[in-house]
């Protein structure tokens, strides 16, 4: 299995694992300073910034899937994105918290 690399300044390496696999992603933040708390996200619910929850482009909304950084933490596909090149998953800040990812 990989090591975590951290790609860039604005977004960590984290372990995804998914349906008993795991690979190297990228995950960022989503929802703090940025002010898209409380916005509805694309599954129709609204952000919650407090929650375990994710955006990806690709995994059926509900999906849960287990995220790891510096800790593990499981997370719920509530939402689309990231949109920005380079990112797989977008992180609520308390779930990126949670495993220990501060910086956006």
């Amino acid at each position: 299995m990989k090591g975590l690399i951290c790609l860039s300044r604005i977004a960590a390496g984290a372990l995804l694992f998914l349906v008993g696999t795991a690979h190297a992603e990228v995950a960022s933040i989503y929802g703090g300073r940025d002010g898209l708390c409380g916005h509805k996200t694309a599954s129709g619910e609204r952000l919650n910034c407090a929650a375990m929850t994710a955006a990806h482009r690709r995994l059926p909304f509900g999906t849960q899937i287990r995220v790891c950084h510096s800790g593990c933490v499981t997370v719920r596909i509530n939402d689309r994105g990231p949109w920005m090149r380079g990112r797989d998953i977008d992180l609520s800040p308390a779930a990126a918290q949670a495993i220990g990812l501060y910086k956006t």
